[in-house]
């Protein structure tokens, strides 16, 4: 799925950032359309890592100061950033969609000390399926009004409101954590052929580099995307209980600080 050149290029670049910040990749992983399922042929590769300082980094009067964040600058096919151990455990406990995600990414560029394992070996403690309903909705319906809402419509945008819809669907009916690969979340509509016929459809066509601009409705997808919006507008998930406590991860980070540095 990934050439082979592309996964070279991403490896030098992570060397790359774990020399120049002194620091260790724990998770690197691919995210957005490639990941989906619908790349166009000229999509980027949007490449998303965990990293871990040295010990001394962590043990600093002015932490709070510290930048958590990694972006490298975009060059030519690759956007490559990244999150430090500390924001992504923290957004793990708020149950953090996108990084739930990238948890679930089918392409992944390198991974060390078994670190997104033990971190999915966490979800029962810490998911709530509430987040994620709010997070995908709010993408759905921002899509539909930007780019959905005319006789003339922005047709690869169809896909942009559908997956998140979709997600809303698996979570609605008890799936778990939702799948990062689009085709996935089908499985929610396998009772409707002909829309998944037209959504697949849709699918091979920005696959196969048609230029998906501006273009007629389609009207099975149109029509099934505001009926959609319009069912979830007082729609509530049931809350499942989870920790609010940081005792699993505080020890998750600490074990991957001596994996990963040695004994303090």
């Amino acid at each position: 799925m990934i050439p082979s050149e592309i996964r070279t290029r991403v490896a030098a670049e992570l060397s790359r950032v774990e020399e120049t910040y002194d620091c260790e990749i724990l998770l690197a992983v691919e995210s957005g359309s490639r990941a989906w399922g619908f790349p166009s042929r000229d999509s980027d590769y949007d490449v998303r890592f965990v990293y871990v300082h040295r010990p001394e980094w962590y043990l600093s009067v002015d932490l709070d100061l510290h930048r958590d964040v990694i972006e490298r600058p975009i060059t030519d096919e690759l956007d490559i950033s990244g999150w430090d151990i500390r924001k992504t455990l923290r957004l793990f406990a708020k149950s953090n969609p996108p990084l739930l995600e990238w948890l679930g990414s089918p392409i992944v560029y390198d991974e060390s000390w078994n670190f997104a394992a033990q971190l999915r070996s966490l979800l029962p403690e810490h998911y709530s399926p509430t987040k994620s309903v709010y997070h995908y909705l709010h993408m759905a319906q921002r899509n539909y009004r930007d780019y959905l809402k005319a006789d003339d419509v922005w047709l690869k945008k169809y896909l942009y409101a559908l997956r998140p819809l979709l997600a809303v669907r698996w979570l609605e009916q008890g799936r778990g954590v939702v799948p990062m690969e689009f085709v996935r979340l089908l499985a929610t509509i396998e009772d409707q052929q002909a829309l998944t016929g037209d959504i697949r459809a849709l699918v091979n066509r920005k696959m196969a580099g048609e230029e998906l601009d501006r273009g007629p409705t389609i009207p099975s997808i149109g029509t099934f995307i505001t009926s959609e919006l319009v069912r979830y507008e007082d729609f509530k998930p049931p809350e499942s209980p989870r920790s609010n406590e940081f005792d699993s991860l505080n020890g998750l980070f600490r074990r991957i600080l001596r994996s990963a540095w040695g004994p303090a």
